[in-house]
């Protein structure tokens, strides 16, 4: 079986933000499939089925952000999966143009805290992970801000697209692999990767909540 999980802060106000764009796929994924999240255990609310012939249960951990890595962590163990292959986080990246999605095996954090959280819990960076570009704000203001604050119009209009492709690319990983994702997937006719800019040691550390729900 397969363990999908989005990344994101739970609660209304955060649910259209940027840095929510890992429960938005999932969940898209879920609507996609029919599935739905009636379930709650350790610590995220999951919507299990079959997708592509395969057990697959999708999870939002309600943790908050920074906290992501006691619900997967836990669910892992649950279900006695090999993360290395049966485990996929989807989550934002800053450093991605808006609309580009990049699939890996392993590798750090990137400073992304919900990753930082769920490669201390696993104990290991030995896990695919799929990143959604959000891309960085164009204006003045600050990254932090830009991350919590939710998508422009123009991105909105976008958005559809994206999600599908996301999903596409969690379809492909579970029924073929992830070698044959990250080749359909990791094209180079997706936008061009910007320069890489220092992120500022602030970003990911003023997630609205810095302890778990109890």
């Amino acid at each position: 079986m397969f363990l999908i999980v989005g990344l994101g802060n739970p609660g209304e106000q955060y649910l259209r933000n940027r840095h929510n764009v890992g429960f938005q796929c999932v969940s898209y994924l879920a609507d996609r499939h029919g599935l739905h999240f009636n379930e709650k255990q350790h610590k995220a609310r999951l919507a299990s089925g079959v997708i592509r012939g395969q057990r697959v249960v999708l999870a939002k951990p309600f943790t908050f952000m920074n906290d992501s890595g006691q619900a997967v962590a836990a669910l892992v163990r649950w279900y006695k999966l090999d993360p290395a292959s049966e485990l996929l986080v989807l989550y934002d990246d800053l450093d991605l143009p808006f609309g580009t999605v990049r699939l890996r095996a392993n590798g750090s954090a990137g400073g992304q805290n919900g990753m930082k959280s769920i490669i201390q819990h696993l104990g290991s960076q030995e896990f695919p992970r799929l990143r959604v570009g959000i891309g960085r704000p164009a204006d003045a203001r600050e990254p932090k801000d830009y991350v919590l604050g939710n998508w422009s119009r123009e991105q909105a209009d976008k958005l559809p697209e994206l999600y599908a492709r996301v999903a596409d690319a969690a379809q492909t990983f579970i029924s073929d692999g992830l070698t044959l994702a990250m080749t359909r997937f990791n094209a180079s006719d997706q936008p061009p990767k910007p320069k890489r800019i220092a992120r500022p040691a602030d970003v990911t550390d003023t997630d609205p909540a810095l302890k778990s729900e109890a």
